[in-house]
């Protein structure tokens, strides 16, 4: 196989790998994740957006609990279609992060932090791939988002 051959089976098998990661995550977490937190109503967003609190931010608790649904849930959403991959990628990273300390805040250990943890990790790697040739970020933007 030739180098020019090997470069792009390379390549495609990158956006393969950023595709197949979108759709995996993306569907995970607007479905199973975000979807029934936006479905819960403020009640459950009291509770999610007091884990704010551990970073000193303890107002409109309500407000931040609907703002990390609307990350997970749209976050998600976007991740599948490979549309603004970058910025939800970036809700998401933080989402993660607050999530992560409040497991440590409240004693749990690493544990208990890894799934959002490893969770902040996936979703900072796609803030530095953007979502791949096979995205809409690609088609609309020429991949410049």
């Amino acid at each position: 196989m030739n180098m020019e051959k090997y470069e792009k089976f390379l390549a495609q098998g990158r956006d393969a790998g950023l595709l197949a990661l979108r759709l995996g995550v993306g569907f995970f977490f607007f479905y199973v994740h975000g979807l029934p937190k936006i479905m819960a109503g403020p009640e459950l967003w009291l509770k999610i957006g007091g884990a704010m609190g551990n970073l000193g931010i303890h107002f409109a608790p309500v407000f931040w609990g609907f703002m990390a649904a609307v990350a997970e849930c749209g976050g998600g959403a976007l991740l599948i279609l490979g549309l603004l991959t970058r910025p939800a990628a970036a809700m998401l990273t933080f989402n993660m992060f607050v999530a992560a300390v409040m497991h440590l805040a409240l004693g749990q250990g690493l544990k208990e932090a890894a799934h959002a943890a490893e969770s902040m990790f996936v979703f900072l790697a796609l803030l530095l791939a953007g979502g791949g040739r096979w995205s809409l970020d690609q088609l609309l933007f020429k991949g410049k988002l």
